[in-house]
């Protein structure tokens, strides 16, 4: 016996409101979104919002044949993103790996976005997710008083994907027990979630699928089984390739939280930027950008998403507390702050970098003295 399961009536979404911090991909980028669907006159899945073709446009970005921008939500190699839009139109599971700051939880969001038009069906994974933040809960009121009935039951994100042939998220699944990850396993092979205490089941319709993020770098991850990973078709996102491509993703993500902390655009703001993916990049790597000089690497990750962290933290301080100009200065303590993980091993690493190779770049004074100033 099959049961449907009804939408649930919420209230208008927060980002609808200009007062949203941050507001949901489909609500940030409506505009784009209906230019996108106006035009797009490709075969569409069941229950997709655009075609895959749309889809794929809209993350990596482009023009359109009436003029309108689309601008890029993830700076990468076109066929990741292809292969992660092909396998949403398939039977088979998403899951995007990665290091952390690869922007996993953001290409999710707006692949969601872009097929089902709502990316809020999410599943945060934690040490402490329980099963039933992937299958259902129970109003415990009503159950008390009336016993297991369809009222009683409290639908999950996962659920209501299922029911409405819609995509679910979960972040973080390797963070999730994995007894509870198990949960999945039948989900995602017989499209069939059992609820046994009413004897019924839900049936996923057509567009359901689920998108999954994961890293194994962190601490206290469980491992995926075998049995769920292959019902998952993974994807792995690489860090930025270029100096270039990183500043360019930093430069886009500060701008739009800027814009969205009313911080005003920093003039020349490139060049400090520069110097922080420089920084990041070559501590991460483990050797100087030119090839010349070896590093020791910091036990932090020093993601692009830290970089973002780093930047907009320096804008703020340099327009509230300096002249709006971004500065080596505004930038220096979050530097420090991301790099010195380890109040012992870390700063010894930072200061032989500083040693060695800040304090000999051309052009690097002011940065030199200002990280100085702040390691002192």
């Amino acid at each position: 016996m099959s049961v449907s399961v009804e939408p649930t009536t919420v209230e208008p979404k927060q980002g609808e409101s200009a007062e949203a911090l941050r507001p949901h991909a489909e609500d940030a980028f409506a505009g784009e979104l209906a230019a996108l669907a106006a035009q797009d006159d490709r075969p569409r899945p069941a229950r997709w919002k655009l075609s895959p073709w749309a889809v794929a446009t809209y993350l990596l970005g482009g023009t359109l044949p009436d003029g309108t921008v689309i601008t890029p939500k993830y700076v990468g190699p076109r066929r990741l993103v292809e292969v992660a839009v092909t396998t949403l139109a398939t039977d088979r599971a998403l899951l995007l790996l990665g290091v952390p700051g690869t922007a996993k939880t953001w290409v999710s969001e707006h692949l969601a976005a872009a097929v089902s038009g709502d990316s809020t069906l999410l599943v945060q994974g934690t040490a402490g997710t329980p099963e039933e933040a992937i299958r259902y809960g129970w109003n415990y009121a009503q159950l008390l008083a009336n016993g297991p009935s369809r009222d009683a039951l409290v639908p999950s994100p996962v659920m209501r994907a299922m029911a409405e042939g819609m995509t679910a998220r979960v972040e973080e699944l390797t963070r999730i027990p994995a007894d509870v990850q198990d949960s999945l396993i039948t989900i995602l092979s017989e499209k069939t979630l059992p609820i046994p205490e009413l004897g019924q089941e839900v049936q996923a319709v057509r567009g359901f699928n689920v998108i999954a993020t994961a890293n194994d770098r962190d601490r206290g991850v469980n491992d995926l089984s075998s049995a769920l990973r292959r019902r998952f078709n993974t994807v792995v996102l690489p860090l930025p390739e270029s100096v270039e491509a990183e500043v360019d993703i930093v430069s886009r993500r500060v701008d739009q939280i800027g814009r969205s902390l009313d911080l005003p655009a920093a003039p020349d703001g490139v060049a400090e930027i520069r110097r922080v993916v420089t920084v990041f990049r070559e501590l991460r790597d483990g050797v100087t950008s030119d090839g010349r000089t070896k590093l020791k690497s910091p036990s932090g990750t020093l993601s692009t998403a830290e970089a973002i962290s780093v930047v907009t933290g320096g804008l703020a301080l340099a327009s509230h507390f300096g002249d709006g100009v971004l500065r080596a200065g505004d930038v220096a303590a979050g530097i420090l702050g991301a790099v010195v993980r380890d109040p012992a091993a870390d700063r010894v690493i930072w200061q032989e970098y500083l040693e060695a190779v800040v304090r000999e770049r051309d052009g690097w004074k002011d940065f030199y003295r200002a990280c100085r100033e702040v390691s002192a």
